[in-house]
């Protein structure tokens, strides 16, 4: 057999696979199912190592599960729609379309050159006509169920483009990416979806994702953020409502002010003429910040005076009614109670203005005045200057303040006990032309009408020009947006928003089980029997966001009697980040490419002189410490580039990259060539259905000392990567285990023996998932016709396992002296009897008194001698 060629054997097994349709889902519903997905890409163009990871460790699962007979469904597709192909078009002036398929084309090659095993039947792009029609029909679904609604919002505005821009599009100066303004906070009429409805379903419902890491459900119940406390509602003095919610009822006899959002609805009308020009100079600039700049610790607080005054409900007495940017119109009602003595936002404000401070909650052996405060009271203590509250102590548990003050504002009736969520509704709109228009007609007469079933989807018009200036370019396509209603006939107008990307991989998941149907979204009896996900593989940056959002999904879909089921994934694993080497000035904050470094042993800024620091970050081509996939393919081949991703680290580590250790899975790999070149060829071509009795077919009792302890080495390789690959997907000690065999398969002497046979196939059999164009060569080298990847996982024979002989260790004193081999089933008796009986204990117990002998069975054997 020639030497090891990966780029020859690669290529000419992936042509084969392709041609057999080996990575076709089975159908054979007499199997189990096992669902494996990763997350699928947005086709930038190009595959970076991060997507060598994730889509490797996927595949090593899928067939594995193949392996052990399971029905596996491992599909892939494209989350193609979004912000990047827009910015193409205008930058090279192609269709975002084009530029689009041309990506996808590019990377469905570098998938199919990882050897990944997906299932190509079942591709879909969310970008295609006939995956976001049913994208549509979902929205108005939701639309029916009365969960898609539209009311005002605020966007990024860039007042020289007059248009909206992305997150994604402000710097961190807060300027636009394109025209270099400063953004503007504007209000627009948008879409959202109700997921609020669902919160609570949201939280509970985690407790059934045993499956998922602890990590990623804390960060979900943090951002869905329950909060318990009451509603109050205050009064303005013409009478207008003010609700709050406060999670610190009790303190409501401390308010002493309010404060509402700069947005809040109220503003304008609670406003005084003399406090007008301030209040509108106040809301222009709130508008330019960010919510998160808004929000930020240690920003220096700012506000203004409305005007007027609102009654506290609980004592009858007035307080002022301020607006300040730390209050989000749309988190909460966009209106807090103020309670300066005890909250430290609200103290900062009230200290700036010299507001009042009241106390209402005195520490024990303490008494704090409101005037010589220095900072707010947020420890326990008892209720003081509350009325009825008065001497109860302070806090959220049963019998405490918080619960007597929901009891006396319900009896009272002044407010009522009830829950807030930190979650809001999904703003879904987007005002540009790459994605999925929103199926909604407005009418004059009829109001908001849906786009009947029959004339989806609303395809995205091609006759479109790309600016990045002005309103979308949907917005300015007449011949697009003048349509008759529905409803009645009536001219009117398309909605020119698109939907966020994030909708198109809410369902995805489900669309891959029925990817074909041109008749449903899924069916649901196929949807019912592939899902929920087995095992799903991503990122840890997606768990909030999409994660929740495609739970959100699967639970409205079931409300609407398509699902049966209430979580999308049983399992979830997040994939620590590539990292690597990079060289960085830590004086400028800048990097430097390697190759412009003289001396990488002690690396100098060639611009600055100054000494570099090396650290490992995640690769990236601003960093300079990218390593591109194919480049890594090219010299040492696929299965090569597999086994590293797989070795260096645990699949949720980060890992760091090394051309040291990429070397060295090479020559792991070209260990086993050599080792099953010796073993084979010229032999007949075999039947693999015969492999299925081969192990017990194998007569044990006449086996050598070399035989025994190499098919216990074959078995103990077999059971403990098993154990690897059965849940925690430890990969990297799986290989370790595979290069254990491959040792002592090299050191046995029973080179012809069945043994050696059973052990160089089982090698292959277990290296297969990891480098699965080597171990189809080497496969076939041995004779078989059939492929390695369709024969079964290998059975585990425990008797195998049982030792004939242990290493016992030999000490005096406690320290070890040597080692003797003794029978393993030797009862305790009987080692102290070898012990005594060998040479190491004659050498070094002549002429010594025994006063004590330990025996610790299967380990030791320690004399104790005066």
């Amino acid at each position: 057999m020639d030497r090891y060629t990966p780029a020859e054997i690669e290529e000419k097994w992936q042509k084969a696979w392709a041609e057999q349709g080996l990575n076709k889902t089975s159908n054979d519903l007499s199997k189990p199912k096992f669902y494996a997905l990763s997350m699928f890409p947005y086709p930038s163009g190009d595959l970076h190592m991060g997507h060598v990871r994730n889509y490797t460790i996927a595949d090593v699962i899928a067939r594995v599960r193949r392996m052990q007979g399971f029905r596996v469904l491992n599909p892939m597709g494209w989350d193609a729609f979004g912000l990047p192909a827009e910015n193409a078009a205008i930058e090279r002036n192609i269709h975002p379309a084009e530029w689009t398929h041309k990506n996808i084309a590019q990377m469905r090659s570098q998938f199919d050159q990882l050897g990944i095993s997906f299932d190509w039947d079942r591709e879909l792009a969310t970008c295609s006509p006939d995956y976001y029609r049913w994208t549509q029909w979902i929205f108005l679904e939701f639309f029916k169920a009365g969960l898609a609604y539209q009311k005002e919002a605020t966007v990024n505005w860039d007042p020289i483009d007059q248009t909206v821009l992305a997150n994604e599009q402000v710097d961190s100066a807060g300027k636009s990416w394109r025209s270099g303004a400063v953004v503007e906070r504007k209000l627009l009429r948008q879409w959202f979806f109700k997921i609020t409805d669902y919160a609570e379903q949201l939280l509970t419902d985690l407790n059934q994702l045993t499956g998922w890491p602890e990590k990623v459900r804390l960060m979900q119940a943090n951002w869905i953020g329950k909060s318990t406390g009451a509603q109050v509602t205050f009064t303005t003095e013409v009478g207008d409502d003010l609700v709050v919610f406060t999670t610190r009822p009790d303190t409501l006899w401390g308010a002493t002010f309010m404060v509402l959002s700069p947005e809040h609805p109220l503003v304008e009308k609670l406003t005084i003429p003399e406090q007008a020009a301030a209040i509108a100079a106040y809301q222009t600039a709130a508008a330019k910040k960010s919510d998160l700049d808004r929000m930020a610790d240690g920003q220096e607080k700012t506000g203004v005076w409305t005007g007027s005054y609102a009654i506290n409900p609980v004592n009858g007495e007035q307080v002022p009614i301020w607006i300040a940017d730390y209050v989000l119109v749309d988190y909460g009602t966009g209106a807090i109670m103020a309670v300066p003595a005890h909250d430290p936002r609200d103290f900062e404000f009230a200290k700036k203005f010299n507001l009042p401070i009241k106390v209402v909650v005195q520490p024990e052996g303490e008494t704090l005045e409101g005037a010589t405060m220095t900072a707010a009271h947020v420890g326990g203590g008892a209720i003081v200057h509350s009325e009825a509250l008065d001497g109860v102590p302070a806090g959220k548990e049963p019998g405490q303040s918080v619960e007597a003050a929901v009891q006396w504002l319900e009896a009272n009736g002044k407010g009522t006990g009830t829950n807030n969520y930190r979650l809001r509704d999904w703003l879904i709109s987007r005002q540009r032309y790459w994605g999925a228009p929103i199926p909604i007609i407005h009418c004059p007469n009829c109001g908001a009408v849906p786009v009947p079933d029959a004339d989806l989807p609303v395809k995205l018009p091609e006759d479109v020009a790309f600016s990045g200036r002005g309103a979308s370019p949907l917005a300015q396509l007449e011949s697009w947006i003048n349509v008759p209603c529905p409803t009645c006939g009536t001219p009117a107008k398309r909605e020119t928003d698109t939907m966020d990307t994030f909708i198109d991989s809410s369902w995805y998941f489900l669309r891959y089980p029925d990817a074909k149907n041109d008749q449903q979204a899924f069916d649901p009896a196929i949807a019912n029997d592939w899902l929920p996900v087995d095992q799903y593989v991503g990122g840890i940056e997606h768990a909030i966001l999409h994660l929740l959002y495609s739970r959100f999904f699967t639970k409205v879909l079931r409300d609407r009697g398509l699902l049966n089921f209430d979580e999308p994934f049983k399992r979830l694993l997040t994939q620590g980040m590539v990292q690597g080497k990079t060289y960085k000035n830590s004086q400028t904050g800048k990097y430097v490419l390697a190759i412009n470094i003289a001396d990488l042993t002690h690396p100098i800024d060639p611009e600055t002189g100054d000494a570099l620091e090396v650290v490992y970050e995640k690769m990236s081509k601003s960093k300079y410490n990218g390593v591109a996939p194919g480049d890594v393919i090219d010299k040492y081949g696929a299965d090569t580039a597999r086994m590293f991703i797989l070795f260096k680290a645990p699949p949720e580590k980060d890992l760091e990259w090394e051309d040291a250790d990429v070397e060295g899975q090479f020559r792991f790999l070209n260990r086993v060539w050599r080792l099953v070149s010796e073993q084979g060829t010229g032999e007949e071509p075999k039947d693999n259905s015969k492999l299925k009795t081969q192990n017990s077919k194998l007569s044990t009792s006449s086996f050598s000392k070399p035989e025994k302890e190499l098919r216990r080495a074959i078995h103990i390789a077999i059971q403990a990567i098993t154990e690897d690959l059965a849940d925690d997907y430890q990969f990297n000690t799986a290989i370790s285990e595979m290069m254990k065999l491959s040792n002592a398969l090299t050191d046995a002497p029973c080179k012809e023996s069945p043994v050696y046979a059973e052990g160089i196939e089982t090698l292959i059999k277990l290296l297969a998932p990891f480098a699965p164009h080597m171990a189809e060569e080497l496969w076939h080298h041995l004779g078989y016709m059939e492929s390695v990847h369709l024969q079964p996982w290998l059975v585990l024979d425990e008797s195998a396992l049982i030792a004939d002989e242990i290493t016992l260790v030999i000490q005096v004193l406690g320290k070890t002296k040597g080692t003797i081999q003794v029978p393993a089933q030797a009862a305790k008796e009987e080692l102290e009897q070898y012990a005594r009986e060998s040479d190491l204990a004659k050498r070094y117990l002549d002429g010594k008194e025994i006063k004590k002998v330990i025996v610790v069975p299967g380990k030791l054997v320690n004399f104790v001698v005066v």
